[in-house]
């Protein structure tokens, strides 16, 4: 844009007040400083290049005398009110952006077809939803940052929820997800976790998603995981055992609630189950998960099987045991739970 496609109303009797500073040797007064500054923001507002705004207020001093001190006051604060407008968009484009997420995560529909199309996402794609727990104050934004930066602002969405730094991505983008769970491996606290829903599409298939990736990190608390990365493609299983809750409380209290009497307690009984299974039965794998001897997880495995009546060498009886322990984990037994 050149000078004179400038609006002349942006800088009108901008010459008259540089004449008259040079004239009295007086620098602007703070009421048409605040004018410049309005007119900065005005400018931005109507699109007008900063360039081309700079180069018209300079060239209205061109033959005045002594008049620099005054110009540069007066630029300045064009530059100022331009700059202001600048940042009050940005904000404003950030603040709809994170509304946008809300409601899409929420599964608010209202104009969400239209929002949609004005930040990039294209509805009828498949997204997941990554969450990650441990945020600390100010790292959104540069996480957020940094994602746009890599994969645009049309690919990545990034919001914070229930506490929960929140990415949406299309499916087909891959990398987006290991490159959330990298910039959170970095900046979060110790104690961080990331949790990944499976891609479903549409804008109910973005609610699906970030549902089973928060319902990943509740259930990674549950059963005791040590991962950082939770992938609800992985733990479909248990969704399924918490839905008939009343089932699943009843085989949790027959199998083992007769460990509640042991001596020396439950907990080291259920923990040598948990170490068996994760060995695949293996007992000397399962003894140095538990740094004990092979002959003491033997020990405690007949005292289950006296106490119970299932043995993990059964293959029938393993499967009863260790759904037993997975809901009994899931649900925080024996906390709450009545005595059969």
């Amino acid at each position: 844009m050149a000078i004179s496609d400038v609006p002349s109303d942006l800088l009108g009797g901008h010459r008259q007040v540089l004449a008259g500073c040079a004239a009295t040797g007086r620098l602007p007064d703070r009421a048409t400083v605040e004018a410049y500054r309005t007119a900065g923001t005005r400018a931005a507002e109507l699109g007008v290049p900063l360039r081309a705004l700079v180069d018209a207020a300079l060239a209205a001093g061109e033959g005045l005398p002594s008049v620099l001190p005054a110009l540069r006051r007066l630029v300045s604060a064009l530059m100022d009110g331009y700059e202001r407008a600048q940042l009050a968009a940005i904000r404003q484009e950030e603040s709809a952006r994170r509304e946008f997420v809300d409601d899409l995560l929420q599964g608010r529909a209202e104009r969400l077809a239209e929002r949609a199309e004005h930040f990039g996402l294209r509805l009828a794609e498949s997204y997941v939803v990554a969450v990650a727990r441990g945020l600390r104050d100010g790292e959104q934004d540069r996480i957020e940052r940094d994602l746009i930066a890599r994969f645009g602002s049309h690919n990545v969405l990034v919001a914070v929820r229930d506490r929960l730094l929140v990415c949406v991505a299309p499916a087909t983008l891959s990398a987006a997800v290991g490159e959330f769970t990298h910039h959170v491996r970095a900046r979060f606290a110790p104690g961080w976790r990331v949790g990944v829903g499976r891609a479903h599409r549409g804008p109910g298939g973005v609610v699906a998603s970030y549902r089973e990736a928060a319902q990943a990190l509740e259930l990674a608390d549950g059963l005791g995981l040590t991962l950082d990365v939770v992938k609800a493609a992985d733990l479909l299983v248990f969704p399924v055992l918490l839905r008939d809750r009343g089932a699943i409380e009843d085989l949790v209290t027959s199998v083992l609630n007769p460990l509640l009497g042991a001596r020396g307690g439950h907990e080291p009984l259920l923990e040598t189950l948990e170490a068996i299974f994760a060995s695949h039965g293996n007992q000397t794998a399962a003894a140095r998960r538990l740094g004990l001897s092979v002959r003491a997880v033997t020990y405690r495995l007949e005292r289950i099987r006296r106490l119970t009546g299932f043995s993990p060498d059964d293959p029938t009886q393993r499967f009863t045991l260790e759904t037993a322990v997975l809901g009994a984990r899931l649900l925080g037994w024996p906390k709450g739970f009545t005595s059969h």
